[in-house]
């Protein structure tokens, strides 16, 4: 059982605050993915973790001890770093067994903990070489088998794919997903790829200026961002965030985009919002879609554009489409041939809206 507890976490840096009291509970064999854009104050929370950072108010547990004076090496953990920091001089085997030896383990214990770690990363055939003789993906291997010998209460990673080429992070996202169901261990991991986040974490914490804005699980944060933030942040592409007028009551409300452009919406029960206030409409770009290729909830939901720019992916095309002054993101079938310029009839499945206030962010009104 193995659970990390930041209760009011605050880090400055001279008088500039740049963690502002984070709480937060790990749980025992969680994947948990700290994400958000430069600056956020990820790194510096998983450097805390590992004791590499100070603390300057509030604590950091582990299964109810206090860790924020123990030394880095005392705490059980285990850091995967961006740069593989392996030793140019030492072979596959040497650099794996150099923490244990550090720690005088008993050699035959050090060559039966190497030996199940690299059968486990597929580096057995390669324990001779030296890093200069591996691909940048051996590399990352090695360095997780480095960190997984020592068999840590709990795995930290601080961005260890983005030095590796796109194929190759899409390798290693799965080839890290089933290390940890392998061992069963508490995983933190720290990227600022919200799709290396989606597809890897049992939980995401988005994190913007030293807050957190949202923990859940990645279809949570999918389906219920809480604000405009996490609703752009989360989903390739990004939501449409529309600025609009919302008009009307829960009954009988439409989105006024100007320019005689209005948009019916359905009851909005749950919703809480004055006639006239300004928000900003959010709709996924896969409930947008060229009339006819989905069955329509309703035909007012049908509205007239002019085709801007396309971007081909293959499986689908992205769609930028321009109406009475608004640009929209949809998608369509990736065999559809459509030229830009091209008049279409585009459907909007407002069954999965989102509305957020324009003024504070937050989400007024979102389905379920």
């Amino acid at each position: 059982m193995t659970v990390l507890k930041f209760e009011h976490v605050i880090k400055r840096y001279g008088k500039t605050e740049v963690i502002h009291g984070i709480d937060l509970e790990v749980r025992d064999k969680e994947f948990l993915v700290l994400v958000g854009p430069s600056g956020c104050g990820k790194s510096t929370l998983l450097r805390m973790i590992a004791g590499l950072e100070e603390i300057s108010e509030g604590t950091i547990s582990i299964d109810g001890e206090v860790i924020n004076e123990k030394a880095p090496k005392d705490r059980g953990l285990a850091m995967v770093f961006q740069n593989y920091a392996l030793y140019p001089h030492m072979n596959v085997y040497e650099n794996m067994a150099f923490g244990l030896r550090q720690l005088k383990t008993p050699k035959e214990e050090i060559k039966q903990r190497v030996e199940e770690v690299a059968e486990i990363l597929e580096l057995g055939e390669l324990l001779k070489r030296k890093p200069h003789e591996l691909s940048g993906g051996q590399r990352q291997r090695v360095a997780m088998g480095r960190a997984m010998v020592r068999k840590p209460s709990i795995f930290l990673f601080d961005e260890p794919l983005s030095n590796l080429d796109a194929k190759l992070r899409i390798q290693m996202r799965a080839e890290i997903k089933l290390l940890h169901q392998r061992v069963q261990s508490t995983m933190i991991y720290v990227t600022h790829d919200q799709v290396e986040a989606m597809t890897l974490a049992d939980r995401i914490v988005i994190l913007k200026d030293g807050y957190i804005e949202q923990v859940g699980t990645p279809l949570e944060l999918f389906l219920k961002p809480v604000n405009i933030f996490v609703a752009g942040f989360i989903g390739t592409p990004p939501m449409n965030l529309i600025p609009c007028i919302i008009r009307g009551d829960n009954k009988s409300a439409y989105l006024d985009f100007g320019n005689d452009f209005r948009m019916p919406v359905p009851p909005l029960p749950s919703a809480e919002f004055t006639d006239g206030q300004k928000v900003i409409m959010g709709l996924r770009t896969e409930e947008i879609t060229i009339a006819g290729e989905k069955d329509v909830l309703r035909k007012e939901w049908i509205f007239p554009g002019t085709v801007k720019v396309v971007e081909p992916l293959g499986n689908e095309n992205h769609l930028h489409v321009a109406m009475n002054g608004v640009t929209f993101v949809a998608r369509c079938e990736g065999r559809k041939i459509i030229q830009n310029g091209e008049k279409i009839d585009v459907a909007f499945n407002l069954e999965q809206l989102h509305i957020f206030d324009a003024e504070t962010t937050r989400v007024v009104y979102q389905n379920g």
